[in-house]
């Protein structure tokens, strides 16, 4: 399943606990946001936390943005109760940590039938066990858990990720099989604009839906990289325009640029300019 209406390029957490940084959430320029319980918010809190975000939500003022639920682990002593109470919170989707296989999501789709789950691919176990998690019920997206995911490999975080490519791509194929989002994670150094920028291009040459952010700084960067350009744009109308027009003629290809333009290449097409639309309607909402 997946949520082909919304936009992903920017995914930004936002502590639960926080009332402040809850309600500036509302004027920011993030596609989605993840409402986290789990690790932004202090042992001490997470029981108040549930009851200052339901508040929050409640209260609305988030536009068109995706609104998503981060919980702790059901093995955890608050997972379940986070389950329950995110139920009744006016959000799009609930997010379960670390998770492992599809007995997890099996767990929580128990305490939520309702709500669209999305998986934290953060675990050794859960990426080998991507496509089942993928294709299990209720799913309709992954967010890539890197710095978890890198402390249980024990592998290198910084430069070009070749050290955890594996995992990378290995769940994204998965969600692609699937037919479901992937997001991309976490860049720490949140005032370094220029690795950002790397990262975030290369997410969108893997074929990522977007990446999660730790900061508000990060989404003009990540916005941009995972739109289409105008020169994408451009493209893809004049395929789609070569292609009907050697339809027409009893042809089942065009040249586009010197290029051989199929019927696969008119899907891409379709795909960039919906994606623009959308786009361009989030901006003018």
């Amino acid at each position: 399943m997946t949520d082909s209406a919304a936009l992903f390029r920017s995914v930004l957490y936002i502590p639960g606990s926080k009332t402040r940084a809850l309600d500036k959430a509302r004027g920011l320029a993030a596609d989605a946001i993840i409402f986290d319980l789990e690790d932004a918010v202090a042992p001490d809190e997470k029981v108040a936390a549930r009851a200052t975000l339901a508040a929050e939500l409640n209260a609305g003022g988030y536009g068109n943005r995706y609104r998503m639920v981060r919980i702790n682990a059901l093995d955890t002593q608050w997972g379940a109760d986070d389950a329950r109470a995110v139920a009744d919170m006016d959000c799009d989707a609930i997010l379960l940590p670390k998770v492992d296989g599809k007995g997890d999501v099996e767990a929580l789709a128990a305490l939520v039938p309702d709500l669209p789950i999305w998986c934290m691919m953060e675990t050794p176990r859960g990426v080998i066990n991507a496509l089942e998690i993928a294709d299990a019920r209720f799913v309709h997206g992954f967010i890539l858990g890197t710095n978890d995911l890198a402390k249980e490999i024990g592998c290198a975080t910084v430069g070009d990720r070749m050290a955890m490519m594996t995992a990378l791509q290995t769940c994204l194929m998965a969600a692609r099989a699937a037919g479901i989002v992937c997001v991309d994670g976490v860049y720490n150094a949140f005032k370094d604009d220029d690795g950002l920028m790397l990262e975030c291009e290369q997410g969108r040459a893997l074929g990522m839906d977007g990446k999660t952010l730790i900061h508000p700084a990060q989404l003009d960067i990540a916005n941009r990289v995972f739109a289409p350009t105008e020169a994408q744009i451009d493209l893809a109308r004049r395929q789609i325009e070569a292609f009907d027009e050697a339809m027409a003629r009893g042809e089942a290809v065009a040249v586009v640029d010197g290029k051989i333009v199929e019927s696969l290449h008119i899907e891409t097409a379709r795909a960039v300019l919906a994606k623009a639309e959308a786009i361009r309607a989030r901006e003018a909402a």
